[in-house]
């Protein structure tokens, strides 16, 4: 993969250099060879999380926090669940589906043959919504439901911000803030990481405090903050491949 994907080979190589300056030329280097890695490795755990079966042990998964779910759930509450775009996103929704009923918010697949299959093996885990069916995903909320997004890539579509990401402008979504104070639900974080015995840690955050404020940009920021604090726990597995600083407040991006 990374001599196949020479230009998201250069993206991720960049954002490394911006994201951890304090790392020295080899580090850097290592933490890039590393993310192909495990970018390698998620294609069989995607194929797995559409298509296959967990194995027993994780159906058997411990999942930290998982009562903080089931609180909000018994109190009829709607949840927002929210991380970044770690590699084991799809399984580890896979794994956390099986404790509580849940949904997911998705950028459709180009290709409708590919977006018609992989969304039959989507559904298995629960409801899905497409990324602009912002209403239906709100009455969701409103019912109680468990919804899952991840609101980390810069994208035109969308209320977004300027806001610090690893100590740089990044131009990010408003939509936990948005979301949050239209349904009144609880936001929460979903931590998921793949362990080296080939087992997955998944921790549930308690429920943010004074969240939504009247601030988007607040807001936005602090999801971006704790995003960031949970990338440093596993920075091999986040997916670097995204240009996720290609919008500047001065015009200009940092990829040229």
């Amino acid at each position: 993969m990374r001599h196949l994907l020479i230009r998201r080979g250069r993206i991720a190589r960049r954002n490394i250099e911006l994201c951890f300056p304090e790392l020295s030329v080899e580090q850097q280097n290592s933490l890039w060879r590393n993310s192909f890695d495990s970018l390698a490795f998620s294609a069989f755990e995607f194929a797995r999380g559409w298509w296959g079966r967990l194995r027993k042990q994780e159906i058997m998964q411990p999942i930290q926090g998982l009562q903080h779910l089931q609180d909000a759930v018994n109190a009829g509450k709607g949840v927002i669940l929210v991380s970044p775009h770690l590699t084991t996103l799809e399984y580890c929704n896979k794994i956390l589906a099986q404790h509580v009923s849940m949904a997911a918010m998705y950028r459709p697949f180009d290709s409708e043959v590919l977006e018609w299959s992989v969304l039959n093996g989507r559904l298995k885990i629960g409801r899905m919504f497409k990324r602009d069916e912002l209403r239906a995903s709100l009455r969701y909320l409103k019912s109680g439901g468990i919804l899952w997004f991840a609101a980390d890539q810069e994208t035109r579509r969308g209320d977004s911000v300027f806001v610090p990401f690893f100590k740089q402008q990044a131009y990010s979504l408003t939509s936990t803030h948005q979301m949050a104070k239209l349904s009144k639900a609880s936001v929460h974080t979903f931590f998921h990481q793949r362990m080296p015995d080939g087992s997955y840690s998944i921790e549930i955050s308690a429920a943010l405090e004074n969240f939504p404020t009247e601030d988007p940009v607040h807001d936005t920021a602090r999801v971006m903050s704790l995003f960031e604090q949970m990338i440093r726990r596993c920075p091999e597995q986040y997916l670097w491949v995204h240009a996720r600083f290609k919008r500047q407040p001065d015009g200009k991006s940092l990829y040229q």
